[in-house]
């Protein structure tokens, strides 16, 4: 290679759209720039891989690096997985993908437009968001990391002390957003979930998933609110309720405290099995950009409040609960990271 410097690239494959990020060989990012096009995902897995061979491409070209540079790819893949880098039926992917070999359709990608194999690892998208976030937050200090993000559904990921995730031997672990809430603490009904489980899945009261079904409860009783005869939709008013938050609407701020009260009393359960050092709370109410810094203060505390008399004393004094910091680009970041420290062979 020269004096070309190693680079390790991610990849991260959604539904809509896919983003490509880089990391250097002592983890840093090459750039905090996004860098996303349409997965176009409708036409099929061969117009997917396709689609990341030239955005990679076009990375390389805009960071002024070559594909000599390149020796690892990661990707982050949506759950669930047949085995290792096979898909299985997701919600958002059309039939063409139940079982797609991502694995071996990119690697030999790669090798084709590199003109030689490329290491390529394969990981799931929340635990790669897990692991750039925790390479983050704690550096060279160590410690488990507990990343739980509520957006759409609840994205959850356990990065351990050595910087790896909790995959488990199905590929199936710390999916922790379909455990049966404490609806005995919450005193909230149990709302079936779209993975259809009907005990009350943690996600449902955590996140948007579940936001029209409490927001339909709690306007049962308050009539005169403007989302109670709004020609909106169900998930419509739902999405209208952070920005009524901020802005003193006392329906949406008690609905925020009552998901941040859930997720508080998720942590204080995971923390039992998992003990993490670190918890990192993602997803859009984290975002600067859409929610301000008391809004997103009094979140995190609402969390803290409700985990901490459910921990071991020493866990009050020591864990920490913190915002995620890379938004969009973790999944990326952290497919680039898997690269970097786990590559399989190709």
């Amino acid at each position: 290679m020269g004096n070309v410097p190693p680079v390790y690239i991610g990849t991260d494959f959604g539904a809509t759209t896919s983003k490509i990020a880089g990391v250097w060989a002592d983890g840093t990012p090459i750039s905090t720039e996004m860098h996303q096009r349409p997965s176009d995902s409708q036409l099929g897995p061969d117009a997917v891989v396709s689609g990341w061979i030239t955005s990679i491409s076009t990375y390389l070209e805009q960071n002024g690096l070559a594909w000599e540079a390149v020796q690892g790819v990661g990707v982050a893949i949506p759950g669930p997985r047949r085995s290792y880098g096979v898909l299985e039926r997701g919600p958002n992917l059309p039939e063409s993908f139940v079982g797609f070999d991502v694995y071996t359709a990119y690697s030999q990608a790669l090798a084709a437009r590199a003109g030689r194999a490329i290491p390529l690892a394969v990981g799931n998208d929340g635990n790669m968001g897990g692991l750039a976030e925790a390479h983050r937050v704690r550096g060279a200090s160590g410690g488990g990391v507990l990343l739980l993000a509520p957006g759409s559904g609840l994205g959850c990921a356990y990065i351990d002390q050595g910087g790896m995730p909790l995959d488990g031997d199905t590929l199936a672990g710390m999916e922790a957003s379909h455990m049966p809430a404490p609806l005995h603490l919450l005193g909230a009904r149990a709302y079936p979930c779209g993975c259809g489980r009907d005990w009350g899945c943690i996600e449902i009261y955590t996140s948007l998933a579940g936001l029209p079904y409490l927001l339909a409860e709690r306007l049962a009783a308050r009539p005169d609110h403007p989302l109670a005869n709004s020609p909106l939709s169900p998930k419509e008013r739902a999405l209208a309720l952070r920005g009524l938050a901020q802005q003193g609407d006392d329906l949406a701020a008690e609905l925020f405290d009552f998901q941040a009260r859930a997720l508080g009393l998720h942590v204080a359960s995971l923390a039992m099995a998992l003990d993490p050092k670190y918890v990192i709370i993602g997803g859009g109410l984290m975002d600067p950009e859409s929610t301000t810094d008391s809004f997103r203060e009094h979140y995190l505390g609402a969390i803290w409040a409700a985990a901490s008399p459910h921990l071991w004393p020493a866990q009050r004094e020591s864990m920490r609960v913190v915002p995620a910091t890379l938004g969009d680009l973790s999944q990326a970041i952290g497919a680039a990271l898997m690269a970097l420290y786990k590559p399989r062979a190709t």
